[in-house]
């Protein structure tokens, strides 16, 4: 068993951060919520969290939500490219994406604007990336087994 956990050590340790940095994003909704809420209240307003179309909370859950979109194939391909490719490959691809995705709340900005931010795609161009080369190489290695 140890020596399993020692070959996987890379797409573990990206696992989890992956995990820390999700929360970490969630963590960032609340905080974003909770003082725009003393905001409001200070000004004598209503702070509505669904509604209210208040852009610095739009971005803090985009942020988070966009990488709950991504989170299970991104986390599903991983595991089938450590488990069946290799966890080399797995976890080179994975310290990319998970460095692309902790770039994302620096290149929204702390409010989302009307249009995208061109660094949007900083951070979301290589994750997909990382998505699209974990498919590949999966069905690449699945087509040399079946014919091999």
């Amino acid at each position: 068993m140890t020596d399993q956990l020692a070959h996987q050590a890379g797409p573990i340790f990206v696992t989890l951060a992956t995990v820390l940095l999700y929360y970490g994003f969630i963590l960032r909704v609340a905080v974003v919520k909770y003082s725009l809420d003393a905001e409001y209240k200070a000004r004598g307003e209503k702070f509505d969290r669904y509604f209210g179309e208040d852009r610095r909370m739009l971005a803090a859950d985009r942020m988070q939500l966009n990488m709950l979109e991504q989170l299970p194939p991104f986390v599903v391909l991983l595991w089938v490219t450590a488990l069946f490719v290799g966890p080399m490959w797995a976890t080179a691809g994975g310290v990319v994406y998970v460095a692309s995705r902790a770039l994302y709340p620096f290149a929204m900005g702390s409010r989302l604007g009307r249009g995208v931010r061109a660094l949007i795609f900083l951070s979301t161009g290589p994750g997909y990336l990382v998505i699209l080369y974990f498919t590949v190489v999966i069905a690449v290695a699945t087509v040399r087994a079946l014919v091999g």
